[in-house]
């Protein structure tokens, strides 16, 4: 049944934009109908989103309690509020698409949790602040794309309005990267 309704849904949104129609603001559904199918590539990228969103929030919490730094545990928290607040809207778009996201992170985040597990003091601070800037680079550009081709509207409305926070967290965690941890301020005692 669902492999019927994906194409017709794509089929509508196809001859809509032929016509150069604009969809419907509200839509009208049965109860418990999504609404617009999401395209696989749009599912992807959603899914994608949710398992990284789910192991910043770990690792922050994680970096809340172990580093020493400061400016470290500010940006963890950073990390935890704002990850915690997307993931929260990422769900929402989901369910209403119908798209079945992870409750768990992907095996490359744990094995990353599990190194960083391993270190305390500055080497800690060092190898947090080094894996943020390497996943926000990836999510930046994730999100970037799917504001620029995504095909589902409010998917890529999500992903666009989402961009510049993650844009400020890679900027962020550049900036506590390249702190040596004699500049980082306060140590944790």
């Amino acid at each position: 049944m669902m492999k019927r309704a994906i194409p017709f849904a794509m089929a509508t949104a196809l001859a809509a934009a032929g016509a150069g129609a604009q969809p419907p603001l509200t839509q009208t559904r049965a109860p418990g109908q999504a609404d617009r199918a999401a395209s696989p590539a749009d599912t992807q990228f959603m899914r994608d989103a949710a398992a990284d969103g789910l192991a910043e929030v770990e690792l922050g919490k994680m970096a809340q309690d172990k580093a020493s730094r400061q400016d470290v545990r500010d940006f963890a928290k950073m990390m935890v509020a704002d990850h915690s607040r997307a993931n929260a809207e990422l769900k929402a778009l989901a369910a209403r698409k119908d798209v079945r996201l992870p409750d768990d992170v992907k095996l490359e985040h744990k094995s990353e949790k599990e190194r960083l597990e391993q270190l305390s003091g500055p080497a800690f601070d060092e190898a947090y602040a080094s894996h943020m800037v390497k996943d926000h680079q990836k999510a930046v550009t994730l999100f970037g794309q799917q504001a620029r081709t995504g095909l589902d509207p409010a998917t890529k409305e999500w992903a666009a309005r989402t961009l510049p926070t993650l844009e400020q967290h890679l900027a962020k965690a550049r900036e506590i990267a390249g702190k040596k941890a004699s500049e980082g301020g306060d140590h944790k005692h």
